[in-house]
């Protein structure tokens, strides 16, 4: 686990950690933060430990200090916490992960915020964006999270709206499963340099 001190929490890497993660010039909240990112993995095993209340709205803050197109911020989120809601949404959604889940936020796309014209699907990006957030967060607490798309999969938008009473004018974008990690996959290392190109194709 490694947590952002002085933003989320007091807990630190160790130092080896540190050393191994800190870029050149960069402090101990430099390599805390990078480390961050590159341990986070999906979790999809969890414990019946439960999250605190107090957790679950910092992940949510964590959320909305997201970029937004505009500053619009059309985003809006749904808490669940009650073991029949996540039943209830892993019935109508199976890949999920909801089977051992305590807790899930369910990122949405309020219409009403979003964007007129060809700009309104940015939306989806900044809810892209605050639920990356969450999933940092929760990695940075010690969490396990797993993001499950929703949007746009027509067979899955609607069942979660009918199972969260979303009015038109939300829409799901995913779900992110929450708990205490009962497994510790390793994180998959993603770096190619070949996907990446400096100043022209």
């Amino acid at each position: 686990m490694i947590c952002a001190t002085g933003i989320f929490g007091a807990c630190t890497a160790s130092s080896s950690d540190k050393a191994a993660a800190t870029p050149q010039g960069g402090s101990d909240a430099t390599a805390a933060v990078i480390e961050n990112i590159m341990t986070r993995t999906s979790i999809r095993q969890f414990t019946d430990r439960p999250i605190s209340k107090d957790t679950l709205d910092i992940l949510v803050k964590a959320g909305m200090a997201a970029p937004s197109a505009v500053n619009k911020q059309p985003w809006a989120f749904v808490v669940i916490t009650e073991k029949e809601v996540l039943d209830s949404l892993r019935e109508v959604h199976p890949y999920s992960n909801l089977k051992t889940a305590t807790a899930a936020i369910v990122v949405c796309g309020n219409m009403d915020k979003a964007l007129e014209g060809e700009a309104r699907e940015y939306w989806v990006q900044d809810c892209s964006a605050a639920t990356e957030n969450i999933l940092l967060a929760a990695h940075a607490y010690g969490l396990g999270a797993v993001w499950c798309g929703v949007y746009p999969n027509p067979e899955r938008i609607p069942g979660v709206k009918a199972v969260l009473g979303l009015p038109e004018n939300i829409i799901p974008l995913d779900v992110i499963t929450l708990g205490w990690p009962d497994e510790s996959p390793e994180p998959k290392n993603k770096w190619n340099p070949e996907n990446v190109r400096y100043n022209r194709w």
